[in-house]
């Protein structure tokens, strides 16, 4: 109804209003004209495909992005009908995965080499403008699939990326585009940084440009119904609108762009490095550091077709770079069209009077004449080279070129590698060039060799955008030089594959990021050594990064499963692309191509030397990774076997909660349950925490690598209770890390595995996934049995309630069903016991004086504790079953090691365990 009010509200001619048409002079010609059309206009929206689901969800793990869509949409044409689906993303981002299901068919996404061409189901067109095109570079992926009449479709899209720092921040953008209103609309965000979230902030939307986008209230500070929850390391940000608040956004829903921008906490100088089966990344950026001198020219094109709108902004912009450059930089401007004029014969100091100059030479430049690319080059590059040769060499500082162009070579020399060979040339790699390319006329590749070749950055501006603040945002980047000709070294035996290590500058904002492959894991320690130029000074900077022991032929199936193994891929093909793209040897790029096809294919990376092609499933998935995007309430995906790229045997019949599985457990409110079978002892305690709490159960991450912890929620007590409220465990969270990382988080209406890729079951249908590693399996409604490599097993109840109570809550019972995997270190609140025993005494309540017939007091022995308890019943299992148990009082104080506060988690999957018996926090 809202949308049809809307729609109606536009009309020429309402219902509302046809009453009073009617009393007009030539009402039956009017209403004649009008009724057809708003009959067809409403025929339209009948058989439009109705989009009724758009869900982005992103896990950020130390800056790296994993991103999943999944779009549903229905034809509600009498016919036949094409449906287009399309998502914009980062031009930086690599897609992973792509799946549609229409019907009950299930149409595979494959990446293959792309010389394979076979009927493809899918139009997939990736409108390159560049890796980073503006300060928002994007890619659009498009893909059109025919649906039946009055049938569903579903388009699972996932992605992944490495966020780059800029101006001290990182910046996640997904694009909501759904182009109409949507009943279910969600974008959910997860970052986990292990060094600490420094500060975070959520942008207003950034609207699109189209027209006619609808009616937009003020921006300012998050969408509406954004929410934000944060602790130091972790944050969750979901944005999910009502129909309503979609439509006071902008009527028809286009929306825009939902930004998350964030930084990290910095201590260490030479970085923050992480170790993870078998790989490394580093991140570089030192802050606190003196700023370098700079000496810029600034190449502006002011060729004919820079008339207008575009020249004026970019002298308004470079008015305002003027008086922004320091006292100890150099500067000199260029003018360039068919001819070159240059400002001064030499480059000068930042004084009152030489900005004053140079903005009145600014102001007089007309535009005229064609473009030579190459003579504004080579004078900017002659104008530093001699005032470096003219200067004390002890004085370092940084030499770099902006240069400014809207059009292509057209006089002078106009051949693409001459011009590329010339400025190279003269560069001598001792200069740096950074492009800003104007409008679509530009030879934007050009610009962007320009720039890879010369240690430098390349930006884009499009027709509509503002070339102005554009030019000044770039200029941001690097107005803050700190460190020159920057090495990072790590030992040849340590390392093996790492990537780019020799960097020319270092600018205040950026960081510097190497990843690699540890040539010996066992080694126990990585030794870092930075050198880097800083002023009049040398800077060397040296760690010693320890090493987690790995153990033999656990790199196999692991290595491509972990988000730094992924990150290592990710730069490692960047590179190789960007090589591959650039260079001008046939047989030297033929073997690039081939380094990066391969290493594209077994990452399962789209690039473009690879293609993506859909293959229908005839037989239930055997790869999981066709639901990497599944999303939302009710997921497309339900039943798939065989998650981790080969299939497992058969899974164990679901649990039934009539079956008695363990009485180790915690459920309820929470009661925990722990049993010694070899004393023939139950014991139980109850613990008190706040909602929002997350308690520690089972942390073994150290020696069988798995964590479980379990978040509470509140409710009010009943009234004849003697609490002040409820706590139930309404999330169940399990890391596996050995041998390959997996999450798993349960609630009681779904089961989210983060993996390889990512899969979401809903609790309400039966399914099982998963292999000899890893198994999940779903009874609808009822309970989630998860096993770990045979030797683990943990069965989770689903407690749901018609007509809850206000005291009340869907919530979650864990029992441990099998713990021989776990090792003798395991603890948590519930894993401290499993490979203990104990015994139970009596004495006198009054030691000193008994007297004939006084009740002893009974104590449990346990780890060296002794501890008062009570005999209690307890029923466990979903009410099915009652047990005996000693219950120890107050929060089992005394019963546990430390206390209640000792079990708190800092994050769902923190497996950071107490008591100095595992690792330091991470994942």
């Amino acid at each position: 109804m809202l949308l049809l009010l809307g729609l109606c509200l536009g009309l020429p001619l309402c219902a509302g209003s046809l009453e009073d048409a009617r009393t007009r002079d030539d009402t039956s010609e009017q209403v004649g004209r009008r009724l057809p059309r708003q009959a067809r206009l409403l025929q339209r929206l009948k058989t439009k495909p109705l989009m009724t689901d758009f869900s982005v969800k992103s896990t950020i793990i130390s800056r790296y992005a994993f991103t999943a869509v999944s779009c549903r949409m229905l034809n509600r044409a009498s016919e036949d009908q094409e449906i287009e689906f399309q998502m914009q993303m980062p031009a930086a981002a690599f897609i992973t995965n792509f799946t549609v299901l229409i019907g009950d068919k299930v149409y595979q996404g494959e990446i293959t080499g792309r010389e394979k061409k076979n009927g493809d189901k899918v139009k997939e067109k990736r409108n390159k403008t560049s890796e980073d095109n503006g300060k928002k570079g994007t890619d659009m992926f498009r893909a059109s699939v025919m649906i039946p009449s009055k049938d569903k479709a579903a388009f699972l899209l996932s992605y992944e990326e490495l966020l780059q720092r800029r101006l001290g921040k990182y910046e996640h953008v997904i694009s909501v585009r759904p182009q109409q209103l949507v009943g279910r609309l969600m974008v959910e965000v997860n970052i986990l940084e292990r060094s600490g979230i420094e500060s975070l902030e959520v942008l207003p939307l950034q609207h699109s440009r189209q027209k006619d986008s609808g009616r937009r209230e003020v921006d300012s500070g998050p969408p509406p119904s954004t929410v934000i929850n944060q602790n130091d390391t972790f944050a969750k940000v979901t944005f999910k609108p009502s129909v309503v608040q979609q439509a006071r956004i902008a009527q028809n829903g286009v929306l825009g762009d939902f930004i998350i921008r964030y930084d990290v906490n910095r201590e260490q100088s030479i970085g923050d490095i992480q170790v993870l089966n078998g790989y490394f990344v580093h991140y570089f950026a030192p802050k606190d550091l003196p700023p370098l001198p700079k000496n810029v020219v600034f190449v502006l094109d002011s060729s004919a077709s820079m008339v207008g709108t575009k020249l004026r902004q970019t002298k308004d912009a470079l008015f305002r770079i003027l008086h922004d450059l320091r006292p100890q930089d150099h500067f000199n401007i260029i003018g360039f069209s068919n001819r070159i004029k240059v400002w001064k014969d030499h480059l000068v100091s930042v004084t009152p009077d030489n900005v004053r100059d140079g903005k009145v030479y600014i102001h007089h430049m007309s535009p005229t004449g064609g473009t030579d690319i190459n003579g504004a080059l080579q004078r900017g590059i002659k104008l530093l080279n001699d005032y470096v040769a003219h200067n004390d060499i002890e004085d370092r500082s940084v030499s770099l070129i902006v240069f400014l162009t809207d059009g292509k070579p057209t006089v002078g020399e106009t051949h693409t590698l001459k011009i590329l060979n010339n400025t190279k040339e003269a560069a001598r790699g001792q200069i740096c060039i950074f492009t800003i390319g104007i409008g679509n006329d530009v030879d934007f590749m050009l610009l962007e060799k320009l720039s890879l070749e010369n240690c430098g950055l390349t930006r884009r501006v499009l027709e509509e955008d503002d070339a102005g603040s554009q030019l000044i945002g770039f200029y941001d980047e690097i107005r803050t030089p700190l460190l020159s000709d920057i090495r990072v070294d790590y030992p040849p035996a340590s390392v093996e594959h790492a990537t780019r290590t020799v960097f020319r500058n270092y600018f205040n904002g950026s960081e510097i990021v190497t990843a690699g492959k540890l040539a010996d894991s066992e080694a126990g320690r990585l030794h870092v050594e930075v050198t880097a130029s800083n002023s009049k000074r040398f800077v060397l900077l040296k760690t010693d990064v320890p090493l987690e022991p790995q153990k033999a032929g656990r790199g196999g199936g692991a290595e491509g499963r972990n988000h730094v193994e992924r990150l290592w891929s990710y730069l490692t093909l960047k590179e190789l692309l960007s090589s591959w793209r650039h260079s001008g040897d046939e047989q030297e790029k033929q073997r690039l191509g081939q380094r990066a096809r391969a290493l594209a294919l077994a990452r399962g990376f789209l690039t473009p030397l690879t293609a993506l092609h859909l293959r229908l499933q005839t037989h239930q998935l055997e790869d999981a990774r066709g639901a990497a995007a599944a999303l939302g309430p009710e997921p497309v995906v339900q039943s798939l076997r065989g998650a981790g790229g080969r299939p497992g045997p058969p899974l164990k019949k679901p649990y039934s909660p009539r079956i008695k599985v363990s009485r180790t457990s915690v459920d309820g409110d929470p009661h925990f349950v722990v049993d010694f079978p070899l004393s023939k002892l139950t014991v139980c305690f109850n613990i008190d925490g706040q909602p929002g709490d997350i308690l520690r159960l089972v942390s073994d991450h150290a020696d069988s690598g798995v964590t479980v912890n379990g978040e509470l929620v509140g409710a009010p007590a009943p009234p004849s209770g003697h609490k002040k409220q409820r706590t139930y465990f309404r999330t169940i969270t399990i890391l596996v890390s050995k041998p390959e990382r997996s999450y798993l988080e349960v609630t009681p209406s779904r089961v989210i595995w983060d993996g390889r890729d990512r899969l979401v079951l809903p609790c309400s249908q039966s399914a099982a996934v998963g292999g000899r590693e890893l198994g999940v399996s779903v009874s609808a409604n009822a309970s989630v049995t998860v096993t770990i490599r045979n030797t683990l097993a943990f069965v989770i109840l689903i407690h749901l309630y018609k007509k809850p109570a206000p005291y009340q809550r869907n919530h979650l019972g864990f029992y441990i069903s099998n713990s021989e995997g776990l090792s003798g270190n395991c603890h948590g609140l519930l894993g401290q016991f499993l490979n203990q025993d104990a015994s139970l005494t009596e004495e006198p309540t009054h030691p000193a004086f008994p007297k004939a017939g006084e009740r002893s007091e009974t104590f449990l022995k346990v780890k060296g504790h002794q501890v008062p308890v009570v005999w209690k019943q307890r029923k466990i299992y979903n009410g099915e079953e009652q047990v005996d148990c000693w219950f120890a009082r107050n929060n089992a104080a005394k019963l546990i090691d430390g206390e209640y506060k000792d079990y708190l988690a800092t994050h769902p999957f923190d497996s950071e365990t107490s008591f100095g018996l595992g690792l330091t926090r991470g994942l």
